[in-house]
């Protein structure tokens, strides 16, 4: 077993002179006219905010401090650096969950949800709906090390069925995730799920992971979830085909620009979060937006990020095979506010997973631990209550 080493975030001043150096001189250029400054791509006027902020007011020192409150730690598995938070709170060291983060995210996606799921009784809860929080940052994203080669979401729930079983020594753990999080979170339930020997006992998604070995609708409501689900695709899902197939070409441009690599992550961040009560930075501030993009740009980590879609494919895809289901019980979160990747209906989830448990949320979207922190903490507490 490998040593588990106590981490603590700290980029070199050179580093950071080298990001901001190349945010100053980020050259613009005209943006089409258009009555929506967010039709054709990223918003010139947003970016142009978001440069400034950085440049005057934005303290990654300040950040730093905020990443290293909770304990973190590294450890080496299948001869890769694995980073990752362990909170022990009120549950002292017997309720263990496994929170995993998708792209354009990280870790940080769930710092806000951090005290609330790890000390309740602090946040207005109840002391006895604690967990031990285990927070991994995926292979090739974040502090985690780089494989050499694109590393995907099967492996990633092996490792980090390893990283709980064998590193930690947590007999069975609860695991949740969104985004490549629900994907990896699926397979464990799949493939390691307490029922084939495995270590997780239930999951909880705010984005579904598999399609059923038979994907045609039965339905009227899966048949308009599907059509609606191709047509958002279809002029969202760009992104989505680049970075599955031709990954390295857009790494090329985005590892030498730290400001297009945060167009490229915040303009998702726009499209799939709930805006329905305001604009981006009424949802996120600058900061938690910058902080963000800077997990990424400080590890050099775009570039791998991207080849975990790449990945997806040469490990087999979504498809289930015939017969297969996730069998541990699951949980799912419908947030209103994630438009292109819309929970499906409850009969298509039925045929996928044991789901046991469902949630309508009030608001948010595709980055619910950060968008609702306070309604994700709550809404988890209550999944893993009704698992008795």
């Amino acid at each position: 077993m490998s040593e588990i080493r106590p981490f603590t975030v700290n980029i070199s001043d050179d580093v950071l002179a080298r990001i901001m150096s190349r945010v100053e001189a980020f050259r613009w250029f005209p943006a089409p006219e258009a009555g929506d400054e967010w039709a054709v791509g990223m918003s010139t006027p947003f970016l142009k905010d978001i440069q400034a902020y950085w440049l005057k007011t934005y303290d990654w020192r300040a950040a730093e401090k905020t990443l290293n409150a909770w304990p973190q730690y590294k450890t080496q598995i299948d001869g890769l650096d694995i980073h990752f938070l362990h909170v022990v709170g009120e549950a002292g060291g017997k309720r263990p969950l496994l929170l995993t983060h998708g792209w354009p995210g990280s870790v940080y996606e769930f710092y806000e949800a951090i005290g609330p799921l790890a000390y309740p009784s602090k946040h207005g809860g109840r002391a006895e709906d604690a967990f031990d929080l285990v927070i991994p940052s995926l292979p090739g994203y974040g502090f985690s090390g780089k494989p050499a080669s694109p590393l995907g979401q099967q492996a990633t729930a092996r490792i980090w069925d390893t990283l709980m079983r064998e590193q930690l020594g947590y007999d069975t753990y609860l695991a949740q995730g969104g985004d490549w999080g629900g994907l990896v979170t699926s397979i464990l339930g799949l493939k390691h799920g307490t029922d084939k020997g495995g270590g997780c006992r239930a999951i909880h998604l705010n984005m579904i992971g598999h399609r059923p070995a038979d994907s045609t609708p039965r339905t009227e409501e899966e048949k308009a979830w599907i059509a609606r689900s191709q047509a958002r695709m279809q002029a969202e899902g760009a992104y989505f085909m680049e970075q599955s197939t031709k990954p390295q070409t857009l790494a090329m441009a985005l590892m030498d620009s730290p400001m297009g690599t945060a167009a490229w992550i915040l303009e998702k961040f726009h499209g799939w979060s709930d805006l329905s009560e305001g604009g981006l930075t009424d949802v996120y501030t600058r900061d938690q937006l910058l902080t963000n993009v800077m997990i990424y740009l400080v590890n050099d980590a775009i570039a791998t990020s991207v080849w975990y879609y790449a990945a997806l494919f040469l490990e087999g895809g979504l498809q289930l095979q015939p017969g297969e289901k996730v069998g541990v019980p699951t949980g799912i979160a419908n947030y209103p506010g994630d438009d292109i990747y819309k929970t499906p209906p409850r009969s298509w989830c039925d045929r996928i997973y044991n789901v046991t448990y469902w949630s309508d949320m009030e608001k948010g979207g595709h980055f619910a631990a950060m968008e609702a922190p306070d309604l994700f903490a709550e809404d988890v507490r209550a999944w893993a209550r009704s698992l008795g």
